[in-house]
């Protein structure tokens, strides 16, 4: 299951920059731009991570945190603040008021997607491993590596990303158009069919003599990833 991040963000611009990003990165996302939306949003469902903005309509960021950590069920709840407030003294309230990590605007997404999953990796360590498993294959992010049955691969960055993301959820399908928003990018204005010309390269990487195929055609549906053989499907 894919790590759930909830971006309370009043910044419009900048909340579309985030989860665009973070998409792309193989989260789940959910936004809202009100702190008190943001209070009743985390009553109804627990996300993974919140990123969180100080200044907000509503309920403040920093109000919000402290809510946060005062109730049970979500007090230990990774919190990353996004403020424009560089000072020390700001940066010692919200880490006091209870945030794992304060990032001051203007801020790089590298950085910020850095930092979020090193929180998680504290949190959560399962959800950010650096290797899933899945069957005879074994994908490393941080190495970009793939092997099956012990066999090193060679995938373009495309099918690297394809494969990455269909081993995250095993034996789901995925449609093309759920695809392309989510290994492509959903301001990449492409033919579905270009799905089928990757899963066709990615099956041909993944082809050992007499292996059965990972890769699940669903007619009428999409793609799923199989763990065939080996360990069952598994973060490392």
């Amino acid at each position: 299951m894919r790590p759930r991040i909830l971006i309370v963000e009043d910044d419009q611009p900048l909340t579309l920059l985030l989860r665009y990003n973070l998409e792309a990165g193989g989260y789940e996302v959910d936004a809202v731009s009100r702190g008190d939306e943001a209070d009743l949003r985390l009553r109804e469902a627990v996300p993974d991570l919140v990123l969180l903005d100080w200044n907000l309509p509503g309920l403040s960021g920093i109000e919000l945190c402290r809510r946060i950590r005062q109730r049970e069920e979500v007090k230990s709840l990774p919190i990353i603040m996004l403020t424009a407030r560089g000072e020390e003294s700001d940066r010692v309230r919200g880490l006091s008021t209870g945030a794992d990590d304060y990032l001051t605007k203007p801020f790089s997404v590298p950085k910020l997607l850095a930092r979020g999953r090193a929180v998680l990796r504290r949190a959560k360590p399962a959800q950010v491993s650096e290797l899933l498993v899945g069957g005879e294959v074994e994908l490393d992010r941080s190495a970009r590596r793939v092997r099956r049955a012990g066999v090193e691969l060679h995938l373009g960055t495309t099918e690297f990303r394809l494969l990455e993301f269909l081993m995250r959820s095993p034996g789901r399908v995925f449609s093309r158009e759920q695809l392309l928003d989510n290994v492509w990018g959903r301001d990449v204005y492409i033919d579905e069919r270009t799905v089928d010309v990757h899963v066709g390269r990615l099956r041909k990487a993944l082809g050992l003599a007499d292996a059965p195929d990972p890769i699940r055609t669903v007619r009428g549906s999409g793609y799923a990833f199989e763990a065939l053989g080996g360990r069952k499907t598994a973060i490392a």
